[in-house]
């Protein structure tokens, strides 16, 4: 392909004023930076991350101009490593894509082969596009209460900030895996919605919260996927039943974790940290595979808005302003 193929992405340009301003243009292969897999987008999706790099938050991307999109899927143009080859399909969801290096809301992406994974037979390349780093992220969750001890059956999993896109889908992923699922929310007019992925019984914020100054609170999850962090996870952690696990994956309600340690030295409670950004190759393979196959969610097409780079702008504001339910993706011309 000529390294002078044109193709429409969404720039975030930095000016002089320090304001940050997004606009649609025109780019070339050659502007793309180096590596050895160049693929064709077809879809990317929104996610929190993406927003902040969109509005320029110096946490996530530093560098500008530069295109956001920290998922894509697409078709191989070429792949010099030969790891993969033309015409194959194949999904990115985090390293380094949409941070400083331009990510998939643009036509192309060039990346190390590295970064990428084989489409898994059972998902196509929009499906793959609803899960992508959210569902990710909440498989990889999944998979972290599995291999700590938790198991259906054995008791309630609560997932936090439940009709978000890592939320939503961890609730649809628990659900089929036989979980009795309780989604905490705090949008009520969303119960129906979330009945829908499959959770038992719906909490609001304020339910789960409820006494949260206190030591200690009343034995009730065997297992927690916290999406919010802040004063839900400690509320998360210090219900969390004797040997059971919380894993913790959003900061949207606070970076910090003011409480004490009695639900780690007095019930044995297990905090697991989950990182979908650098999570290494094979336990990748093993969470897409299942999300295709095991855990895949029976409703994709309802958990989902699609939109194209023109329709992005009006979905940064509403993920920034928390109201966006389910997922969204981004379809690429």
């Amino acid at each position: 392909m000529d390294s002078y193929t044109t193709f429409k992405a969404l720039v975030v340009t930095k000016g002089e004023d320090k304001q940050f301003t997004r606009a649609i243009q025109e780019r070339r292969i050659a502007d793309l930076p180096p590596g050895d897999l160049l693929v064709k987008v077809h879809y990317s999706s929104l996610n929190y991350k993406d927003a902040l790099s969109a509005t320029g938050h110096p946490g996530v991307t530093r560098q500008f101009p530069h295109t956001p999109g920290i998922d894509a899927a697409g078709e191989v143009v070429s792949c010099a490593s030969g790891r993969f080859s033309p015409g194959q399909q194949v999904l990115v969801t985090g390293y380094d894509l949409g941070m400083e290096t331009d990510g998939g809301w643009g036509g192309y992406i060039r990346i190390p082969a590295e970064w990428a994974v084989a489409l898994p037979a059972g998902l196509d390349l929009r499906e793959s596009m609803v899960i992508g780093t959210a569902g990710f992220t909440a498989g990889l969750s999944v998979l972290k209460l599995e291999q700590a001890g938790v198991k259906p059956g054995n008791g309630d999993v609560l997932v936090t900030g439940a009709t978000g896109g890592v939320g939503s889908i961890a609730v649809a992923i628990l659900a089929k895996a036989g979980y009795r699922v309780v989604a905490a929310t705090g949008k009520h007019a969303d119960e129906a919605f979330l009945r829908s992925l499959g959770a038992a019984e719906v909490i609001s914020r304020e339910q789960l919260t409820e006494g949260g100054d206190r030591p200690m609170l009343k034995e009730r999850w065997t297992g927690v996927v916290d999406v919010v962090g802040g004063e839900m996870l400690v509320a998360a952690l210090k219900s969390t039943r004797y040997g059971g696990a919380v894993t913790c994956c959003g900061l949207v309600g606070s970076t910090d974790l003011a409480m004490n340690i009695y639900p780690f030295i007095l019930r044995g409670v297990s905090l697991i940290g989950i990182d979908s950004v650098n999570c290494p190759m094979e336990p990748r393979l093993q969470v897409w595979e299942r999300l295709a196959g095991a855990w895949r969610p029976e409703h994709l097409a309802t958990v989902a808005n699609e939109v194209t780079l023109e329709g992005l702008e009006e979905k940064l504001q509403d993920i920034l302003q928390g109201k966006i339910r389910g997922r969204v993706v981004v379809s690429l011309p």
